[in-house]
């Protein structure tokens, strides 16, 4: 394996670049221990210094952890560890909420169509169960948040879709760090406990349209929380309620 020359005019910043590009090439994989650190610095032509700083970095963003006593080791990089952060993401920057929800409206006003023709009953207790412990937490933001995502998550499996199953683990992954800042918003936790009641009935129902429609409800309801203005939509905005899904 080439860990590959840096010149030692360079910041930490092109180490770390240069360790992130042997991992998406797969030449390190999650597990790997990386060689010692006297050795590696050697290989790169940097300092032990330099170095330290890269992979201080690099396990901040927990691709690597740095065992004392032991050495380096890739982390296993599964999404849940590597979005732990995103959380901080999100507080500077609004617009990447308001993105995320671009992205989920896309995605999960179709699927929820597809999941109200291949939900079962069985899949309807659940979910209302999820619902159920939801409404106990809802001044929980924490707890909360955990059911929301575990709600919608059923919603997906419901699709019964593996290959939208996988393509939606990594948005919800970044669903769970906006959550935490979004349930803090007054009055979010009690609309959405009303967005996913209606949610469930339209599934319930197997109706495909008045199901979109809820979800679409729903989103829009945070993602305009998060503007700062009221809901009042019109036409396919509309409260569902409108349109014949049971509230």
């Amino acid at each position: 394996m080439a860990f590959g020359r840096v010149r030692k005019s360079v910041l930490a910043e092109e180490i770390v670049a240069n360790l992130l590009s042997l991992i998406t090439e797969r030449e390190l994989r999650p597990g790997d221990k990386l060689p010692p650190e006297r050795d590696l610095a050697a290989m790169m032509h940097v300092s032990r210094l330099s170095l330290r700083e890269a992979l201080r970095a690099l396990a901040m963003m927990n691709i690597v952890e740095i065992r004392q006593g032991d050495g380096t080791y890739v982390t296993s990089l599964k999404p849940e560890l590597l979005v732990e952060h995103l959380d901080f993401v999100f507080s500077l920057e609004d617009a990447t909420f308001l993105q995320l929800f671009e992205a989920r409206r896309v995605l999960e006003v179709g699927i929820v169509m597809m999941a109200a023709e291949r939900v079962t009953d069985a899949d309807i207790a659940e979910m209302e169960s999820w619902l159920a412990v939801a409404r106990q937490n809802v001044d929980n933001h924490e707890a909360f948040a955990e059911t929301d995502i575990k709600l919608h998550d059923k919603i997906v499996e419901c699709a019964r879709n593996p290959m939208l199953s996988r393509f939606m683990a990594s948005v919800s992954q970044l669903g769970r760090a906006s959550r935490r800042r979004t349930t803090e918003i007054p009055g979010v936790p009690r609309q959405v406990l009303e967005d996913h009641r209606a949610i469930i009935e339209a599934l319930k129902a197997r109706d495909p349209d008045a199901a979109r429609l809820a979800m679409l409800y729903h989103l829009k309801n945070i993602e305009n929380q998060l503007r700062g203005v009221s809901f009042f939509g019109a036409d396919e905005t509309a409260s569902p309620t409108a349109e014949g899904a049971s509230r």
